[in-house]
């Protein structure tokens, strides 16, 4: 008898598909980005993020990043290169998604500190011409909106639009991006 009850379960369990359970608290995931900063040089305007992620309660996460991003501004004949490196933290919240969290939105919040270097720190140009603005320690805050959908049970596609608002630079305090990512639950 053990021998036709334990054939049906297994018949029973083929037909099925399981998944995984999604957004388990204390779940940790690496998640890769990469984007761009303005519309008008795509190509050349671009952010590379890693990060890791801490789920909580009720889809809710903590964030915690490294990205580089690399901007380039026209001068004369030539780009001038602004490179910056930060490190955010913050905590991202749920808002919409489904019972079973295969597509969720979320809104996050980050606090950001980092350095932005200016034409690699050399403050004179090829024709004489001295850059005012200068390599600088900069703090500030962020903001991000997620679309994140599951692509398999520990794979997570994460489209995303952000800004950023800094302090203690002699450029642009706010900076708008949009990126794609992907995230490894495990």
């Amino acid at each position: 008898m053990k021998k036709y009850i334990c054939t049906v379960m297994f018949i029973l369990m083929a037909f099925t598909v399981a998944q995984a359970q999604r957004m388990l608290p204390k779940q940790r995931g690496l998640e890769l980005n990469a984007g761009v900063i303005s519309d008008d040089k795509i190509g050349n305007d671009y952010y590379l993020n890693i990060g890791t992620t801490i789920n909580g309660k009720s889809g809710n996460y903590q964030l915690w990043a490294l990205e580089y991003a690399h901007r380039y501004h026209d001068y004369k004949d030539i780009c001038i290169p602004q490179e910056t490196f930060t490190a955010e933290g913050g905590y991202s919240f749920f808002l919409l998604g489904d019972a079973r969290k295969s597509i969720t939105l979320n809104l996050g919040i980050t606090g950001v500190v980092g350095y932005e270097s200016i034409n690699r720190g050399e403050p004179t140009l090829y024709d004489g011409a001295i850059i005012l603005s200068e390599d600088n320690f900069i703090y500030g805050a962020g903001g991000r909106i997620t679309f994140e959908t599951y692509l398999s049970d520990r794979l997570v596609l994460v489209l995303q639009g952000r800004t950023k608002v800094f302090w203690g630079t002699d450029l642009e305090q706010f900076r708008p991006s949009a990126g794609v990512g992907l995230r490894f639950n495990f």
